[in-house]
């Protein structure tokens, strides 16, 4: 179980999950998925058939607005993505998917998922807990984006995911803050504050 281990710590903080069961119900289903960076994981247009959780890289989720590439979420190691409508629906993503570096990932396909549930009363409550714990996360960065200005967004994410600053383009970071470009960069120099006040001297 070596290269999941942190897929199986990730579920067992939902339920009190045995190895036995991990083994028996969901490792079997399993893909371990390696994308290059700049790759495309899912495409707009086409219906998501995986549930990801990335055990190492960076992945961002975007869609298209005539040029511009609208960043909605942007996810590290031990986090999921994908296009979550798609997947549920089965209809067509209106989102892409793609790796911003080099990234692995486990993936289960969505007939998997679906015997994974429908091997226990266990599993499926499994499923529902983590379906339930993404839709709150939504909802909650939503609202954030609706009640904060963008200065409250920018020093509540930089405090909560200060080394994303060094790994995602600040293109990214900006569309996905809904924050513009050059109002990003003067905001920049709220790190070194914010930095102070987090470790007083």
């Amino acid at each position: 179980m070596d290269i999941t281990r942190p897929f199986f710590d990730y579920l067992s903080k939902f339920i009190d999950l045995s190895d036995q069961e991990y083994q028996q119900y969901i490792l079997p289903y399993i893909k371990v998925r390696r994308f290059a960076k700049k790759e495309t994981i899912t495409s707009a247009e086409e219906v998501e058939n995986y549930f990801n959780f990335i055990l190492r890289g960076m992945v961002r989720k975007y869609y298209k607005k005539g040029k511009e590439e609208i960043n909605t979420q942007i996810s590290f190691e031990n986090h999921i993505i994908h296009s979550q409508e798609s997947f549920h629906n089965r209809k067509p993503s209106e989102y892409f998917v793609e790796a911003i570096e080099p990234t692995t990932m486990i993936s289960i396909t969505y007939d998997d998922l679906e015997r994974i549930y429908d091997s226990s009363k266990k599993m499926e409550h499994l499923g529902r807990l983590i379906i339930t714990y993404t839709m709150v996360v939504k909802d909650r960065w939503q609202m954030q984006l609706i009640k904060h200005s963008p200065r409250e967004r920018f020093i509540h994410f930089v405090n909560k995911n200060p080394e994303l600053l060094q790994r995602v383009p600040q293109k990214f970071l900006a569309s996905y803050l809904n924050i513009k470009p050059e109002t990003f960069s003067r905001f920049k120099h709220l790190v070194r504050t914010v930095s102070r006040t987090n470790n007083p001297v």
